[in-house]
């Protein structure tokens, strides 16, 4: 216990570390010193404006999505036992990409500030619905596999006939870079309008880690001790679905945060899905911290997407990981 202590407090060191980085690192290239006084002080000026109005919520941002990714993929890949599931398996993040691109394809976006995002979270909330509908009140977690898989493919279907049928090649580009994923250009309207379902899929994610722990004994054993499977489920898809649907519908698709981080820290936890959802959500905190960084450092002037850079550094780590399982377990 005391190990786990101290890694949560390192993970929240580096969480603190990364985050005043993100404040201080960017292409205006101010004054450490300068940027922290306009930042808490303020004048008014062109420095204040560029720290709190484009670097502070761009770094929270950064914390919320990153978190609330690592807390789902750490969720999924304890209540499916499997350590390849990840967020997008339940079909939310494709839904909610689905709403958005609605959303710009139609004009909403252009009328309204707003609209994208709402669309967004719509479309993740339909897919809730619909997931927990074909799923059944007592479908097991097979059944909610094939579920999110049969959402997740016609989401996908439906955002590529979009795609298809877009008579305007400017609002293709746009949907086609906002499902690169992105935390520039957002500003605090985002964060108010995220961190309401980042904090409800938080509060409904965490106390399930006794009934995580349980089911890594079996379904049987985990209804012996007294977890409910069908309440553990809801909980679960609604938690998810908060989670996925509020980041996705404010930054597009960032990909292998809810894969890669749970499999990084799950040694450093003791392979216990409960203690993972902690340790996740302060290592996908950091990750997309490190990775947002890193796209403002890499082509400063070409637009490198969050999305993109996950992706290439994500898939390469994940099969090294792979690979070190299956040396292991030979």
């Amino acid at each position: 216990m005391i190990r786990f202590g101290w890694l949560l407090a390192e993970l929240a060191a580096l969480v603190a570390v990364l985050f005043a980085a993100s404040l201080l690192i960017g292409p205006a290239g101010l004054p450490a010193g300068e940027s922290l006084r306009a930042l808490i002080a303020g004048d008014g000026g062109v420095m204040t404006l560029v720290m709190r109005e484009i670097r502070l919520p761009r770094a929270i941002l950064a914390v919320l999505v990153g978190g609330s990714l690592g807390l789902a993929g750490a969720a999924m890949q304890g209540y499916l036992r499997n350590p390849l599931a990840e967020p997008g398996l339940l079909g939310v993040s494709g839904s909610a990409a689905l709403g958005a691109v609605l959303a710009i394809q139609t004009g909403l976006s252009a009328a309204f500030v707003l609209a994208l995002p709402v669309a967004a979270l719509v479309g993740a909330g339909l897919a809730a619905v619909l997931l927990l509908a074909l799923a059944g009140s007592r479908g097991g977690s097979l059944t909610l596999i094939l579920a999110g898989i049969a959402i997740s493919a016609l989401a996908g279907a439906l955002t590529s006939l979009v795609l298809n049928l877009s008579p305007n090649p400017f609002a293709a580009s746009d949907i086609m870079f906002w499902m690169m994923g992105s935390l520039a250009d957002r500003s605090f309207l985002h964060v108010w309008l995220c961190l309401p379902f980042v904090l409800a899929g938080a509060a409904l994610l965490m106390p399930l880690s006794r009934g995580l722990d349980a089911l890594t004994l079996g379904e049987d054993a985990a209804e012996s001790l007294g977890i409910s499977l069908v309440r553990l489920r809801l909980r679960l898809v609604a938690g998810v679905a908060l989670l996925v649907g509020a980041t996705t519908a404010v930054t597009g698709a960032v990909g292998f945060v809810g894969l890669v981080v749970p499999h990084i820290l799950r040694r450093a936890v003791g392979a216990m899905p409960g203690r993972l959802l902690p340790a996740s959500a302060l290592g996908g905190a950091a990750m997309v911290l490190a990775a947002d960084i890193a796209v403002r450092l890499i082509l400063p002037d070409r637009d490198l997407k969050l999305g993109v850079l996950t992706a290439i550094v994500g898939a390469p780590l994940f099969l090294h990981l792979v690979f070190r399982t299956r040396r292991e377990g030979a």
